[in-house]
């Protein structure tokens, strides 16, 4: 049944759907970043889709390959029994992803995470700001890159000496 999914989205969307594979048991389907809207309004709204649920939205740090980034969006049909991960991939220099939280609310939360964590920009995500670090803090602690010994002063951006701001 899974592969039906992956199937109709091959061809409804043609090249937009970048490349399919299974991962884990779960059907994944990677999208080019500028249909993901339409990909994933398609998989919500048809029918034969029906993914309902939004289970999870992460981001895969490729530190040393290009491009660096993955966002992931972990979705569920319950009608259908079915679950597919849409991926897109993101350059380092270029972390804009499309917010899919328009289309299901759930991921409003764990966008935020990710843009919190990563660094992952939700374009028309409605309140994307921190979620877990204060606004102060600089950079994103879950990046591979990330200092792991940096040290990050608990105080306003203002009142920081001008060496560390």
């Amino acid at each position: 049944m899974a592969q039906k999914v992956l199937d109709a989205l091959n061809k409804k969307f043609g090249d937009a759907i970048v490349e399919t594979t299974s991962e884990h048991g779960d059907e994944v389907a990677y999208v080019d970043r500028a249909h993901l809207l339409e990909v994933a309004t398609w998989l919500r709204d048809d029918p034969a889709m029906a993914f309902d649920s939004p289970v999870f939205c992460s981001c895969i740090d490729k530190l040393g390959e290009e491009p660096r980034f993955e966002v992931c969006y972990q979705l569920r049909s319950h009608s259908h029994r079915h679950r597919l991960r849409l991926k897109i991939r993101l350059d380092e220099d270029d972390v804009k992803s499309p917010s899919l939280a328009g289309i299901w609310p759930g991921f409003g939360w764990l966008e935020r995470e990710c843009y919190d964590m990563y660094g992952i920009q939700f374009e028309g995500h409605d309140d994307l700001r921190r979620i877990y670090m204060y606004d102060e803090f600089v950079g994103y602690p879950l990046r591979k890159d990330y200092p792991k010994d940096k040290r990050q002063p608990l105080i306003r951006r203002d009142d920081l000496p001008k060496t560390l701001a």
